[in-house]
């Protein structure tokens, strides 16, 4: 999560216990155990998750898909309780930290083209930054989120509670300047599994893309990612736009609007924005090999079972789903920005993936490898057989 919100490293920490069950349930991730019994339907699927969107009472867009092609667009609630405006598809949304999803896929590519590597340091690419952390951080220290880089949700927040980090404006937001500034300071520091969820970490990655390509980060998603895809509705935010350009209203988990923040701010960590079916049509893409190569794209999703199954840029596990008879591989990516919550989730041995968006920060999704809740219930119903009871 980004603002307001626990990160998904302090969700470990005060999960750990249940973490180690968790590792010992779901072993190695397990793309080598295809399910014995075919998934639903895709229209079969697409009633489901719709009724149990409905029950939950979403307000926001969920998009489902098939290796096929085919693509169920479903909208529920308003994106303006005040003026009671629905939501509708193919509306512009916030994506996040899918942002980052879309950042390592882009390192991968520039690990692919010889120009960057995994384990190469900081300062390698970005020469000036501060020896304490530019001579020990590495490539793949930071999509993972073992940097120990400076944290902005630390930052000084304002009357509201939102960090400043995320409200200034102008030049000194980009990626490289941010590398320059706030995410060269003094280490945050690890707990002692090394894990510490940080923006700062994405922001760094993106500075390092720009200096090894020489173009900016905005430019290398239109030319590397949309552009080859068709995907004409992602961009990244622009520097103080209301709501990063997204009509959606976030609201808090109190039913207010959520406060002004400036998306821009979040660079290469979460600044993208686009349609939901967009970002499904990226998904089909990985699923296809057409952003990476395979083997590339292996390294992307490897789960560490020492960081609770995160990849590179995403989490990558295996989860015995309600109604399916062997544990499904999933690959997910989660976002929160200003009562905006965004889940991803790729089955690649299925071919399908599922993407949910909702401009309301009361939702508790749950966790899938809790065997419960309201993420369990809706990858239930999108990716495994319906259960005679």
């Amino acid at each position: 999560m980004d603002v307001l919100a626990s990160p998904i490293g302090r969700l470990i920490k005060r999960h750990r216990p249940y973490m180690r069950n968790f590792c010992v349930l779901f072993g190695a991730l397990a793309f080598a155990h295809p399910l014995n019994a075919q998934p639903p339907s895709l229209t079969l699927a697409d009633a489901r998750v719709l009724s149990i969107a409905r029950a939950a009472h979403l307000s926001g867009e969920i998009v489902l898909s098939d290796p096929q092609g085919a693509i169920f667009d479903r909208t529920l609630g308003f994106e303006n309780r005040e003026q009671r405006s629905p939501h509708r598809a193919g509306e512009r949304w916030l994506w996040a930290s899918v942002t980052k999803q879309v950042t390592a896929v882009l390192v991968m590519q520039q690990v692919e083209a010889g120009a960057l590597s995994l384990d190469a340091t900081l300062r390698s690419y970005l020469p000036e930054f501060p020896s304490a952390n530019g001579d020990r951080v590495t490539v793949r220290m930071l999509l993972q989120h073992l940097s120990g880089l400076p944290n902005p949700e630390d930052s000084t927040p304002d009357a509201d509670g939102i960090p400043r980090f995320y409200r200034e404006t102008g030049k000194g937001i980009r990626n490289l300047d941010r590398s320059r500034g706030f995410c060269s300071g003094t280490p945050k520091g690890e707990d002692e599994t090394g894990f510490s969820y940080n923006n700062c970490d994405y922001l760094v990655l993106g500075a390092i893309l720009e200096r090894v390509s020489g173009q900016s980060y905005s430019t290398l998603v239109s030319r590397r990612i949309a552009g080859p895809l068709g995907l004409r509705s992602v961009r990244v935010a622009p520097d103080a736009k209301e709501r990063g350009g997204s009509l959606a209203i976030g609201y808090t988990a109190e039913g207010k609007p959520h406060p002004s923040i400036n998306v821009a701010t979040f660079g290469a960590a979460g600044a993208l924005t686009g349609t939901a079916a967009d970002l499904i049509t990226f998904d089909r893409a990985l699923i296809a090999g057409k952003l990476v190569s395979p083997e590339s794209r292996a390294r992307l999703w490897e789960g560490d079972p020492r960081l609770g199954y995160e990849g590179l840029g995403v989490w990558s596990f295996s989860a015995q789903l309600d109604g399916c008879s062997t544990p499904v591989a999933l690959i997910e990516r989660r976002g929160d920005i200003a009562g905006i919550q965004v889940r991803n989730v790729i089955a690649p041995m299925l071919g399908r993936s599922l993407a949910i968006f909702i401009n309301d920060g009361s939702v508790d999704f749950g966790e899938v490898w809790q065997g419960k809740g309201l993420t369990y219930e809706l990858l239930s119903a999108a990716f495994c057989p319906p259960v005679n009871r």
